[in-house]
């Protein structure tokens, strides 16, 4: 495996210069954020208003149904929703064009509906252990809608730095397939795959990508001469990436970086971590933008697609579906 380390760090955000009153702040913040997706797809984001206790509270709440045997957890596998949410079987997800397994098992959450809701039939409904982990649903439910809040004036932020109305991207996402997914990378065994690491070399499907923390290091993103940043495990960061689908749209302006997990050097202790996947809703057309294409040499780079369609694609593409 490369491990040509980059002396570069990922910029920090803060983002209480977005959420001031001052005009000045608010500025600097869209320009650095929206830099640093132009630049390499990732940031940091500090002072972003989500408790710690409540992100501690999630992980713990994780840890304990992962911490279940697997015939218990298998109770929550939903083959017949090709895995979208419940829990998803250690060995199953590969990254694209790698046919090695990653080293880890996950569980996936969506938005919670009412039946009244006019979207109710289009995702699938979500499913909780109540019986083993009667504080699951309430812990990971809750950070869910502060993750996804958060998203929501990031991509406010976003829309402002590629000259666009506030709301532009925000509201692609109003109602979106957005997931959030609790990641098991077990203690890896002597018997592992030689050729298996616990997230191999991939980019995120989807609009922007919010990774709250994580209980160990491990995350490595590409930097542009091919070397690898390292990103510090953080509970008062949370680190956004940009995924395929801004890709798409802004042709390739902001980008869809490589990143991967990399396994442990020294310790063979297990990891956890929680991104939330930002998706647009499944009518959202991706086709590069004219203004975009425009700034990127005057060439559409990508296909044109819809949310939905590019979704399914990748899905199979990773092993999620047939």
């Amino acid at each position: 495996m490369q491990m040509i380390e980059s002396k570069r760090e990922i910029t920090i955000c803060d983002m209480s210069d977005f959420l001031s009153n001052d005009a000045e702040k608010q500025q600097q913040f869209v320009s650095r954020m929206g830099n640093a997706l132009k630049d390499i797809g990732f940031f940091a984001l500090t002072n972003h208003g989500i408790p710690l206790p409540e992100i501690t509270l999630a992980y713990s709440e994780s840890e304990k149904f992962f911490s279940h045997s697997h015939e218990v957890k298998l109770d929550y596998e939903q083959r017949a929703i090709n895995r979208q949410r419940g829990f998803t079987s250690f060995g199953i997800e590969h990254a694209k064009g790698n046919d090695a397994p990653d080293l880890k098992e996950f569980w996936q959450t969506g938005r919670t509906l009412s039946p009244s809701h006019k979207n109710f039939e289009t995702y699938p409904e979500n499913v909780w252990p109540k019986k083993e982990c009667p504080e699951f649903e309430d812990a990971i439910d809750g950070l869910y809608l502060k993750m996804e809040s958060l998203s929501r004036k990031l991509l406010d932020a976003a829309s402002l730095y590629l000259g666009r109305e506030e709301s532009w991207l925000s509201n692609m996402a109003i109602d979106g397939n957005t997931i959030m997914r609790m990641i098991h990378y077990p203690a890896i065994s002597d018997d592992a795959n030689p050729t298996s690491v616990r997230s191999a070399e991939h980019e995120d499907i989807n609009l922007i990508t919010l990774l709250v923390g994580a209980s160990a290091d491990g995350l490595q993103v590409m930097d542009n001469d091919g070397s690898w940043i390292s990103v510090a495990a953080n509970h008062d960061h949370i680190i956004v990436d940009s995924g395929d689908m801004l890709q798409n749209i802004t042709n390739g302006l902001f980008k869809s970086t490589t990143h991967r997990v990399i396994n442990p050097d020294d310790s063979r202790d297990a990891r956890y971590s929680m991104p939330m996947f930002v998706h647009p809703r499944d009518e959202v057309d991706l086709t590069p933008d004219p203004s975009f294409v425009a700034l990127t040499g005057g060439v559409p780079l990508y296909e044109s697609i819809t949310a939905g369609e590019y979704l399914l694609q990748r899905l199979k593409e990773i092993g999620l579906t047939s």
